[in-house]
């Protein structure tokens, strides 16, 4: 111990060179790699949007439908907060909302006041259960998925008459509203619901996929005549996008982190989780008895002495050194003043014995020695080993 105070750096201790040479490399490729994602998202940030978005040109955007309805004269204004899709309502206003469960408690309920008996015609694109609560109230959607994204009208709304064959089967509902149309059943059960105001002039179209709105989906089935007549019964048509940006979205604490993550996910992380659970069960260690292995070759008792040194050092573990060292010399000690081992770290068995044999040395300095407290600095555990030799030293001699 007294010599891992001043033992000078070894290769047990890399230089800052050598730290440097071997992170470069791997530094060289993160700033190649964040320099390569920064140009490319400025190059795309102007040309791409999300889904559903009326101003992409991507397989998934809507851009489209948006250029079909300006040709039938119809204004398409994209809109990313509450308050302007609710300044939006009004008898000559189509209001779409993209995502409407990606919107607060809040902003649901705040919408569907706005475009209550507003004579507005509001589209819901797929609703779940977290939104139709409060956007549509006297509709719950199933939880198992439509049989067929291809589906028959076999409703008597002259849209879907008109359209024949659509692709709204992802979702499937249930509605309470006796005046309701219920169209393109899967299994049964609606996929397209429009239900009327209390006013008669308004209404609100619940329909169970996006496919029908996509640039890719457009030019099938019935998918075009359908989202024109389902967008274009009004002259202007407000695209609502929801936005994690939009303030309001703050308005409400009702809902935490883990509400906003879709259940799937949450079912699938507990998955992981027991798999992982499951192979590291599988593939664990089983433990025996011990072994006793030949080492491939002969470490000197300095090294390893050096080694645990620099490991108590490192971990600020005097208490523990302390502790090694005063067992240590108590196991050896004992033999030599007539006390069994087994008894060697009894203070009342070991301290007679040793004053005993010290002649003069009391009981009080000998039990500060073995069994006291541990040092308070690494000056005072090098003391403690010194000590400690001297007693050993001492004992062998008398």
């Amino acid at each position: 111990m007294t010599a891992e105070a001043t033992l000078p750096t070894t290769s047990a201790s890399p230089t800052a060179r050598q730290v440097w040479t071997r992170a470069r490399g791997i530094l060289l490729a993160l700033v190649i790699l964040l320099a390569a994602a920064v140009a490319i998202a400025a190059i795309r940030s102007d040309a791409r949007h999300g889904d559903l978005d009326p101003r992409s040109a991507d397989p998934y955007g809507s851009r489209a439908v948006a250029e079909l309805l300006g040709d039938r004269g119809v204004s398409t204004r994209v809109v990313t907060t509450l308050a302007q899709a609710r300044a939006a309502a009004g008898p000559d206003t189509t209001l779409l909302v993209a995502v409407p469960d990606l919107l607060t408690n809040s902003q649901q309920s705040g919408l569907h006041s706005a475009f209550t008996d507003s004579g507005s015609r509001t589209v819901l694109v797929a609703p779940g259960a977290p939104s139709l609560n409060r956007l549509a109230p006297k509709v719950t959607a199933d939880p198992g998925p439509a049989l067929s994204s291809a589906l028959s009208p076999d409703c008597s709304l002259p849209a879907a008459q008109r359209a024949g064959d659509a692709e709204t089967g992802d979702y499937r509902y249930k509605t309470t509203a006796t005046d309701a149309d219920e169209c393109y059943p899967s299994d049964g059960m609606p996929t397209l619901l429009r239900l009327p105001d209390a006013s008669g002039s308004g209404d609100t179209v619940v329909v169970g996929s996006p496919d029908i709105l996509f640039n890719k989906r457009l030019d099938k089935q019935g998918n075009a005549s359908l989202a024109l007549q389902l967008l274009g019964s009004r002259p202007h048509l407000v695209w609502y996008l929801p936005s994690l940006s939009d303030t309001s979205a703050t308005d409400s604490g009702s809902q935490s982190f883990f509400d906003l993550l879709p259940s799937g996910w949450l079912w699938g992380t507990l998955q992981l989780f027991i798999a992982a659970a499951l192979a590291a069960l599988w593939r664990a260690r089983r433990l025996g008895p011990l072994v006793p292995e030949k080492l491939p070759v002969a470490i000197r008792a300095s090294e390893t002495v050096e080694g645990r040194a620099r490991l108590y050092r490192k971990a600020n573990a005097r208490d523990r050194a302390a502790t090694a060292l005063r067992s240590t010399t108590r196991t050896r000690l004992a033999p030599l003043v007539g006390v069994p081992v087994s008894q060697a770290h009894a203070p009342e068995a070991l301290l007679p014995a040793l004053s005993a044999h010290l002649h003069g040395d009391g009981q009080t300095t000998l039990h500060a020695l073995l069994f006291g407290p541990p040092p308070s600095d690494d000056a005072a555990l090098i003391a403690l080993a010194d000590q400690l030799d001297a007693l050993e030293r001492e004992v062998r001699r008398s």
